[in-house]
């Protein structure tokens, strides 16, 4: 029975060996990091459209200059590593 268990974290966390990621849990990375990497992409300059303080963002905005070059990249960096997250969880099963 030991042996089919497989320690994490010092055996803190104990798996099943053989145990696959549930599949509520793969379709919740996808939404997750999707609703990130459009959060990223959406609010890069701040909510320049809300009613009441997107006159003061735009005006901080054209004070301070833009980034969204910077804020591309860092989109481009979330949706790397949603990618190849994504790609780990749909995977078989890992045996060590």
């Amino acid at each position: 029975m030991a042996d089919d268990l497989k320690d994490y974290a010092g055996g803190w966390i104990q798996e099943k060996k053989g145990t696959d990621v549930p599949t509520f849990l793969k379709f919740a990375y996808i939404a997750i990091l999707a609703g990130a990497v459009g959060y990223i992409v959406v609010y890069m300059n701040g909510e320049i459209n809300h009613e009441d303080r997107g006159a003061l963002v735009r005006q901080f905005n054209s004070m301070t200059g833009s980034s969204d070059t910077f804020m591309y990249v860092i989109a481009a960096l979330a949706a790397i590593h949603a990618v190849g997250l994504i790609l780990f969880a749909f995977n078989k099963k890992h045996e060590d």
